[in-house]
């Protein structure tokens, strides 16, 4: 074979190795998830969607006074050591609450969206920043709204089971229209209020829930509150001399 011919076999197979390592070459893969965006399910499932209860009003400060049930509900905001606390209290007790967080906080503590769910309570929406929403324009409302849905859903897979106002007991027309068209049927209110965020002490704290709350209630408590923690250990033992049981808002209203 002469070199001309030597030369052209060589490039031959050279030619014929590459196409060979082309077809067998995969294409190139997907990126995989980064573990900043990746989301695992909630060990019990995300959280239930809102649902409408007929025949109830579009806020809500009670459930049923016929049975022997109670509501406690938590503003979701503080140190998330007091909001621990306060959720494992009511679980050596048998109670389940519900929590209306602020989206600000869960975007500060994701960690307790997940923790509230898997305590067996219930997760709502008290707006993003916590400011006086009765008192912004529509736009502004609705964003504080939707705000905190989005985290909710995010970190949980639904906007939560609850919409409350912030800074205020009761909706405006305006902001229950809104929370409606940000899918939340009815606002919650409550009908007995402990005053816990005044710091008044826990003996106060105490008398103001037990002197007011009957079948039926739902309670407004806060996280963050040292009051708080020294209280409900109290609270929940009256509820029980009474025979009420502490519930979450959806099974107090079904």
């Amino acid at each position: 074979m002469t070199p001309i011919d030597r030369r052209g076999a060589l490039l031959a197979l050279t030619g014929a190795l590459t196409a060979a390592c082309s077809r067998a070459e995969p294409g190139p893969r997907p990126a995989a998830p980064t573990p900043a965006k990746a989301q695992r399910p909630a060990p019990h499932g995300p959280a239930p969607a809102p649902r409408r209860f007929p025949g109830l009003p579009a806020q809500i400060e009670h459930g049923p006074r016929t049975a022997q049930r109670v509501a406690l509900t938590f503003h979701g905001q503080g140190d998330p050591a007091t909001a621990r606390a306060l959720l494992g209290q009511a679980e050596q007790a048998g109670a389940r609450v519900t929590v209306l967080a602020v989206g600000r906080w869960l975007d500060e503590h994701p960690a307790m969206a997940r923790r509230i769910l898997d305590g067996g309570h219930e997760l709502g929406n008290h707006t993003q920043r916590h400011i006086d929403i009765n008192s912004l324009p529509g736009k502004e409302a609705y964003a504080e709204i939707t705000g905190c849905a989005d985290r909710l859903r995010r970190l949980t897979g639904s906007i939560g089971t609850w919409f409350r106002p912030s800074r205020a007991q009761g909706a405006s027309p305006l902001v229950a229209e809104l929370a409606r068209r940000a899918g939340y049927p009815h606002v919650l209110s409550y009908d007995t209020d402990s005053l816990d965020f005044t710091s008044p002490g826990a003996p106060t704290v105490v008398s103001n829930v037990t002197g007011q709350i009957r079948n039926g209630s739902v309670v407004s408590l806060h996280f963050g509150y040292a009051d708080t923690v020294a209280a409900l250990p109290a609270v929940l033992e009256e509820l029980d001399r009474r025979g009420l049981r502490a519930v979450t808002t959806t099974e107090l209203l079904t």
